[in-house]
């Protein structure tokens, strides 16, 4: 009888709780442990249930389903009792028999009990092989020590103990046969008086309507899920508490070793390695990520900061806040913290400071990425997020879709957004969460009907429900609410609903207080309570795991695919560079940079090669080009006008002087420089026989010009330059003839190369003359004619007076006019003095180079300062004063070159180099080709493919 009436009670619970949940899976009461069953329900057999097959959906990976169901009030069952029989004997016998069998049976059945509880217990211990690192070494070698084989031996077996417990089936034929003998009348009745007690409970529960009663298991059935729900909740704190101490174990040094990347962080680099690869391929779209789409202010940041625990991102009230896609990748870890993919900084989440810093840096982000003209950009921001309790997924946050542009934004604003969201959400493999606000109209959605286009069947859409709190004040109907969690009202399937409250709307609430506002409501909802919606599709929590399974769902099914597409694509780009650069490396952008650094620097490490003879002669010859017309025009001709000897040195030394005090050093030091630009310019653009490789030169340009920008030559070096130019130019001491015959050569030089060049401009002025006509059948224009007609006459007047001064006075320019128009030509005064000026310095330059012949014999006149003498060869000391300050002025120049400013110089190379190396933009435009893309692409498909492997090995060893 106790085993029947035990076994109905359990058959009763078990198709009550069946009915109640509405779902086809196990019993809640075979989700406890054996020990919890026991203290649960009392009649709850040892042997196990037939436990149905499994239903795998989105819809149970809520917590709440896979809670075990508090004891509810069950049905009392009316069982029938012996009549009464009146003696006395077997009264006693049943009393004795009963506490007998009684304590046998407990002393036995929890014998068994425990035999069986440890036997399970056995089996749900887990595999500890991957902690194996916390025991201590000593430990593992105590095996060594004791002979663990002899105490199993010494250990009872299960027979054994199986041979211990008693025949149940005898103990139940005894207890049947003590039945009979009790009489209806006898005081035994008592052992039964709550059967008959349970017989009125029944009668008057009948009594109750069937609508009150599945009123009263539903709440029952509520309330036990809640409770189960903080409780599953406070163990989930505990389990984070425990793998933050068991991930934080090599802070502590408990073992040193390096921790694996995390599958997420593995799958995470590969998404950013594909956001810089050359979209050319195609196949940077086909790998999964979640992708956040949503009206503007639907509420996709906050759900996103939901999953993330973590207030990110920054806010704005009626604001558009996302202005380019942001890369959330969530991965667990010992401290909750954000880290930017260029950036080593880590924020700490649990620090208000660090959320703040956080929000704005992202902030500033978004806005520098957003070009001029723009309101978003296609940018993407990659974040890394890490925690204790967090589920591994990568979430794209992409900017809310509006429906007006309204002012202060670009004219195509709308357009770029919807652009945007496409381009995410055409990806085949892409999760689709699309965020609608719960607290507006459905009708004004926008999103779900390009959500629709991008997915017609649903097959990767979850639709989230926000602000349902308010939605459930506002919306006059409930029922409407229940279709659109059930998709009833848009056309948009989806593969999932759900339906969040993220905060009362107030920016400075936690994430704890939103949790706890959260599941406040949905305790006391009426949505919950009339099963418009199920406990599956409430809070943030069942959404993040519905999302994190779904997306590895996706990852596993698409990754191996898109791995085979990348070796397809490697294998084609190897093809190419084979047929295209048999005999060349595969280098790439970077590569092709560090191999150009090194060229330049050794070009310019070559300047300091260059011989010292070979810089003062370039800057010698280079100064004098300079300086040479100044020397002749305002400095050598004005002096040679003088009548005397004293006259031509005192204004020579006067304008001397006051060039050596204003201009000279000036145009040294620039000498100086173009010079040294110069010997630069041409290591770098000299090239090197087949070494060469021109696809270096634009390179090689480029860091040539913004070097010469950056050097400035050193403001000192004037200074000291004037006085040794000054002190140069105040000797007049020639020491020997050599000195004299090189003033001489050097004096003729000047003036010949000054007589060419006069007699290229007179003969422009007038020009060809009679045997060029006739040999290259050309002629005079009017004006030519002219100026040689002036020419002839003006030559006429030196030829009268060769000591005639350099200016014509304004009666010999009235004589030389009206002589021409006596012959027919009329001139202007001012072309006459023009060509005077052109005839009288090609007779001076004659009659000084002239002179310089007869001063050859001069150096013995110069000894004597040209006592009894009617030679002058002032104008040869003059130029032996400039050579030497030439040479002198080349020689500093030399030195400030050698020891200072070439130094100088490969610093500022070095700089702009790494400047370069910094600039990704920058190498892009100065190393092109199509060599250095193919080279490109072939280094990050190669990357691609290796760490898609790597992630696949990963993948399939956790699993």
């Amino acid at each position: 009888m106790w085993r029947t009436r035990a076994a109905a009670a359990c058959v009763i619970c078990q198709s009550l709780v069946n009915s109640s949940c509405g779902i086809k899976r196990k019993s809640p009461l075979q989700n406890l442990h054996l020990v919890s069953r026991s203290l649960h329900h009392p009649y709850y057999p040892s042997a196990k249930f037939q436990r149905p097959p499994l239903r795998i959906s989105i819809q149970q990976l809520s917590s709440l389903n896979r809670l075990p169901l508090h004891k509810t009030k069950l049905l009392n069952v009316k069982h029938g009792y012996q009549s009464h029989r009146n003696f006395w004997l077997a009264r006693l016998a049943s009393r004795l028999l009963r506490v007998r069998y009684l304590i046998l049976g407990s002393a036995v059945g929890g014998g068994y009990t425990a035999k069986k509880t440890y036997e399970q217990w056995k089996d749900m211990i887990p595999d500890l092989e991957d902690y194996k690192w916390i025991v201590p070494d000593f430990i593992w070698e105590l095996d060594e020590l004791v002979d663990i084989e002899k105490l199993l031996k010494a250990l009872p077996d299960a027979d054994d103990l199986a041979k211990l417990m008693p025949d149940f089936e005898k103990i139940g034929e005894s207890l049947a046969s003590l039945k009979g003998f009790l009489s209806p009348g006898s005081p035994g009745e008592t052992a039964f008086r709550a059967t008959d007690q349970g017989y009125d409970n029944d009668k008057q529960f009948k009594k109750v309507s069937d609508k009150e009663k599945i009123d009263q298991l539903q709440e029952e059935l509520l309330r036990t899920q809640l409770k189960y729900q903080r409780m599953l909740e406070r163990l989930e704190k505990e389990n984070k508490e425990l793998r933050k101490l068991v991930l934080q174990r090599d802070d502590k040094g408990i073992h040193q070793r390096k921790l694996k990347k995390s599958l997420i962080d593995m799958y995470s680099e590969v998404l950013d390695i594909l956001s810089d690869y050359d979209a050319s391929y195609n196949t940077q779209d086909h790998l999964p990520r979640v992708v956040v789409v949503g009206d503007q202010s639907a509420g996709k940041t906050s759900v996103l900061e939901m999953i993330a625990q973590a207030r990110i991102f920054p806010r704005g009230s009626g604001e558009m806040m996302t202005r380019s896609p942001v890369k959330v990748t969530l991965s667990e870890g010992p401290h909750h913290v954000a880290l930017f993919k260029d950036s080593s900084r880590e924020f700490d989440l649990t620090k208000e400071e660090d959320l703040a810093a956080l929000r704005n840096e992202i902030e500033i982000r978004m806005r520098n990425s957003v070009k001029e003209g723009c309101t978003v950009s296609t940018e993407t921001i990659s974040l890394s997020v890490k925690g204790p309790g967090l589920q591994r997924m990568v979430l794209v946050d992409l900017p809310g879709v509006i429906s007006t542009v309204t002012s202060g934004m670009a004219p195509d604003t709308k357009e770029t957004i919807f652009s945007i969201s496409k381009a995410y959400m055409q990806n085949p493999n892409a999760i689709i969460l699309c965020i609608q606000d719960g607290s507006v109209d459905a009708e004004r959605s926008i999103v779900t009907d390009l959500v629709s286009q991008m997915d017609p069947q649903g097959k990767r859409t979850i639709f989230v429900l926000t602000k349902v709190d308010l939605a459930e004040k506002n919306v006059a109907s409930p029922n409407r609410i229940q279709q659109i969690i059930e998709g009833k009202l848009f056309p948009m399937k989806a593969l999932g609903y759900f339906a969040v409250v993220t905060g009362k709307g107030n920016s400075s609430e936690s994430i704890e207080s939103i949790k706890e506002y959260e599941e406040e409501f949905f305790q006391n909802s009426k949505l919950l309570k009339t099963s418009m919606l199920k406990a599956h599709q409430v809070t943030t929590k069942n959404l993040s795991l519905a999302v994190s399974d779904c997306f590895w769902k996706m990852v596993r099914e698409s990754v191996e695919q898109q791995a085979d597409a990348f070796k397809a694509t490697r294998f084609n780009l190897e093809t190419e560079w084979k047929n295209n650069y048999p005999r060349l490396r595969e280098l790439d952008r970077n590569e092709l940079f560090e191999k150009a650094k090194n060229e330049i620097l050794d070009e310019v490490i070559s300047l300091t090669q260059v011989t010292p003879k070979h810089w003062e002669e370039m800057l010698e010859k280079t100064l004098w080009e300079r300086v040479s017309t100044h020397v002749i025009e305002n400095i050598y001709l004005p002096a040679a006008q003088t009548a005397n000897s004293g006259t031509f040195n005192t204004t020579v030394d006067i304008k001397l002087k006051q060039w050596t005090d204003k201009q000279l050093p000036n145009k040294a030091v620039e000498v100086a420089w173009e010079t040294l630009q110069e010997e630069f310019s041409r290591f770098m653009t000299e090239k090197k026989g087949k070494e060469h490789d021109d696809i270096f030169d634009k390179l090689k340009q480029a860091v040539k010009e913004e070097t010469i920008k950056r050097h400035k030559w050193n403001e000192r070096a004037e200074d000291s330059l004037r006085v040794i130019q000054h002190n140069a130019l105040e000797d007049r001491s020639i020491s020997d003839k050599q000195q004299w015959d090189a003033a001489i050569h050097f004096m003729e030089e000047t003036l010949q190369s000054r007589l060419k060049d006069t007699e290229s401009v007179i003969e422009d002025m007038v020009g060809p003359d009679w045997k060029k006509r006739w040999l290259h059948w050309v002629g005079r224009t009017k004006e030519q004619n002219i100026r040689n007609e002036t020419k002839n006459e003006l030559e006429k007047l030196i030829k009268c007076n060769e000591d005639h001064p350099a200016y014509l006075a304004n009666d010999e320019v009235t004589t030389v006019r009206k002589n021409l128009e006596a012959r027919g030509v009329a001139v202007d005064p001012c072309l006459i003095k023009d060509t005077w000026h052109q005839i009288y310095r090609r007779y001076f330059l004659k009659s000084a180079l002239s002179h310089c012949n007869l001063c050859r014999r001069g150096f013995y006149y110069y000894q004597r300062h040209f006592v009894d003498s009617e030679l002058e060869c002032n104008d040869i000391v003059l130029f032996w004063r400039i050579q030497r300050m030439l040479a002198i002025t080349a020689n500093t120049l030399r030195q400030q070159l050698t020891n200072t400013e070439v130094r100088r110089l490969e610093k500022n190379v070095k700089e702009v180099l790494e400047d370069f190396a910094e600039d990704n933009e920058k190498k892009v435009m100065l190393l092109t080709g199509k060599r250095v893309q193919l080279a490109e692409d072939l280094k990050k498909v190669r990357e691609i493919q290796e760490k898609l492997e790597a992630f696949i090995e990963a993948l399939h060893q956790e699993k």
